[in-house]
């Protein structure tokens, strides 16, 4: 039996198979931004072509399909959604438009207003009103609502946001007017903000809930034609969802809380690092995702990676759970160009998968970072993708001569400037992704993965002053990897419980008792595996603004002193984010959170699929590192546990290159990785 996972790029779509014996085959494939599920059913088919076997033989002895997408993320980026309209209560619609009164780049003036996701005439308000403590002002005022229902009718809305006041508290009035639209408004995707995200802060709320209504049509859209190729093509097991959190959900999971699947992708990538973390027993790492497009930055500390609810997509504030991620317009496919005063600049511009850099021959022109790799050497131009690919390197030289003579330079010097500036640009970026959470990187091993990461990783490294790097073999399809080592995983909180120096012990511990059985029933019925609960809390100092989220696992909460146990990790992660605490303060417990988790079997320890390569034969290519060097060149596959390279060399697998420079010393571990000893 196989397990397939499949990860959306914004140039590629990576897929892997997984047998039961841990044999990983995988490959890369164009993405179809036009339509995604094309490019899948692509790789599908290259997928079953690799191992032997018809596409149907292959989806019929698959045990299960775990997908992630970016049908949500291009959604918003581009500005390309739903037709929405927001229900809030009377004298609230213009929240989402004020914000929390601050701009998103407080200090420019210039900075040009970005339209709401929801134009004011489809911001609605409903005469109602619930009370912060969950009793009823005033009571949801049919006239109104029919009002506003024949304004959706006649603008052919295809999703409506529902946020009223407090409703987090009581849902009633939420709930009797969804029971109005869904008869009113037949087909359209409608959605509750005591369903989606039910907790305290009006603007998180009514933002969360409007961007799921503006991805949820797309997003049961894609799902269900995904499905139905699926089902034509032989595959009769579950389908999977990766969630921003990192966990998985079924099909239904994710078409209702459509918000979650805006990190789906690299949240697979962070999976697959947390897995990697536990095979090598390696518990910190920094986990370092370059793709053509973009680069991910993360953390795994002991082990675990970070979840953050105060994530900004496009600009669009989304409140839920997810992991804690940064994204650079920094990828393989990222354009190099000269600004006003004749400065190099890379990125965030990205020729993407169409066209693409100008050595895929797609039409493409402007020069990228892959350009500048295949010009310094570091790309076969005849063994690009395994050979199934050839580079033009004729076109990536006319594209890096237009940029060099731009800039009064040679061509090489241009190249070598384009790799320098993408590096220091994506090690500035790990550098605050990793002191926000209160990290020195230079106690982190550096975990490089994605088709472009391998190239860079050991100069990066050296920037950081990180003496490890890791590459596994697995690197170029690490993320959809990934999304096979995941879990179920579903997110509850409830709001505002109260200061620890006047709560009851006894209820803290019913809320998240409750919270608890909430979760457990959202899975029974259709799961039988292992459950377990992850427990936390969003806290805060009274006269902060925003909250820490502090991990409570550890606490005994049978204890008799229950809620100072509390308080105490409390201070210490504020001490780890801000290196202070009050102590002579009572903190507030703003939201209780439990993750409740759905065990899935792991994927088998991982073997390499044998080639017949061997690297027997010694070859060199003759690559720039500052001066032209010869370097060894080595096939990835062919390589055996304990083997030892010492750069400068030149590593090569179907779908990625691994740089190794001068000082660098590369161990093939067990699993046929590289744990690379980074020189000075």
């Amino acid at each position: 039996m196989y397990r397939i996972g499949i990860d959306i790029g914004g140039t590629f779509t990576d897929l892997v198979a997984v047998n039961d014996k841990g044999v990983l085959t995988s490959v890369k494939v164009a993405s179809t931004p036009q339509d995604q599920s094309q490019g899948v059913l692509e790789g599908l088919a290259q997928l079953a072509d690799e191992l032997g076997l018809p596409l149907s033989g292959l989806l019929a002895d698959t045990q299960r399909i775990v997908h992630g997408m970016t049908v949500a993320t291009n959604a918003l980026l581009e500005r390309k959604g739903a037709k929405v309209a927001l229900l809030t209560t009377e004298g609230h619609r213009d929240v989402l438009e004020m914000r929390e009164g601050l701009k998103p780049e407080r200090y420019n003036l210039r900075l040009a207003r970005r339209e709401p996701l929801v134009p004011r005439r489809l911001r609605i308000g409903v005469k109602e009103r619930m009370k912060a403590d969950g009793t009823v002002e005033t009571p949801l005022d049919r006239a109104s609502l029919e009002k506003a229902v024949k304004v959706l009718k006649r603008e052919k809305v295809d999703a409506v946001a529902v946020c009223y006041l407090h409703a987090y508290k009581d849902a009633r009035h939420e709930q009797e007017t969804i029971a109005i639209l869904q008869n009113a408004l037949p087909g359209a995707y409608i959605t509750l903000s005591s369903d989606v995200l039910p907790q305290i802060k009006e603007y998180e709320r009514v933002s969360t809930t409007v961007v799921n209504a503006y991805v949820g049509p797309l997003i049961r859209r894609y799902l269900a034609r995904f499905e139905e190729l699926m089902r034509d093509a032989g595959y009769g097991g579950p389908v999977l969802i990766v969630l921003s959190h990192g966990g998985v959900a079924p099909v239904e999971e994710a078409i209702r809380i459509a918000a979650a699947t805006v990190l789906s992708g690299p949240a697979g990538g962070l999976a697959g690092a947390r897995h990697v973390a536990r095979l090598l027993d390696i518990p910190d790492l920094v986990p370092f995702d370059m793709g053509g497009t973009s680069s991910d930055i993360s953390l795994v500390v002991g082990g675990a990676a970070t979840l953050s609810n105060t994530r900004s997509i496009a600009h669009e504030r989304i409140a839920l759970p997810s992991l804690d991620i940064v994204t650079l317009g920094a990828g393989g496919g990222s354009i190099a160009k000269t600004d006003g005063s004749g400065l190099l600049t890379v990125g965030p511009q990205s020729a993407g998968a169409v066209p693409g850099p100008a050595c895929y021959g797609r039409g493409g022109t402007e020069p990228t970072v892959t350009d500048a790799s295949v010009v310094l050497g570091y790309l076969d131009p005849e063994h690009f993708l395994g050979g199934r690919a050839a580079l033009d390197r004729k076109a990536a030289e006319d594209a890096l001569d237009r940029l060099a003579t731009a800039l009064g330079i040679e061509r090489i010097k241009a190249a070598e400037g384009v790799h320098r500036v993408v590096n220091t640009q994506m090690a500035e970026g790990i550098r605050l992704a990793t002191v926000r959470q209160g990290v020195d990187p230079r106690g982190f091993a550096l975990l490089g993965f994605g088709g472009a990461a391998a190239l860079h990783a050991s100069e990066l490294a050296r920037l950081l002053n990180i003496s490890r790097v890791i590459v596994p073999r697995v690197a170029s399809v690490l993320s959809a990897w990934g999304m096979l080592a995941t879990e179920l995983r579903y997110e509850i909180s409830r709001s505002h419980i109260g200061e620890t120096g006047t709560l009851n012990s006894d209820r803290i511990r019913n809320v998240f008792d409750d919270l608890e059985a909430a979760g457990k029933t959202r899975l029974e019925g259709w799961f039988d595996g292992t459950i377990s609960h992850i427990r936390s809390a969003d806290m805060r100092y009274g006269e902060q603004i925003f909250e820490i989220d502090v991990a409570l696992d550890q606490i005994d909460f049978t204890s008799p002193n229950l809620l100072e146990d509390i308080k105490r990790a409390f201070e210490a992660r504020h001490r780890d984010l801000y290196t202070y605490a009050l102590e002579d303060q009572e903190p507030i417990v703003i939201n209780a959170r439990v993750a409740t988790v759905g065990a899935l079997e792991a994927p088998p320890q991982p073997r390499a699929r044998s080639t017949g390569r061997r690297n027997s034969e010694a070859r060199t290519r003759e690559i720039y590192l500052g001066g032209w060097v010869s370097a060894q060149v080595l096939d990835f596959d062919g390589l055996s546990p304990g083997n030892t390279i010492a750069g400068p060399a030149v590593i090569e697998a179907n779908t990625t290159t691994v740089l190794l420079r001068p000082g660098d010393v590369a161990s093939v571990t067990q699993q046929g990785w590289l744990d690379i000893a980074v020189g000075g």
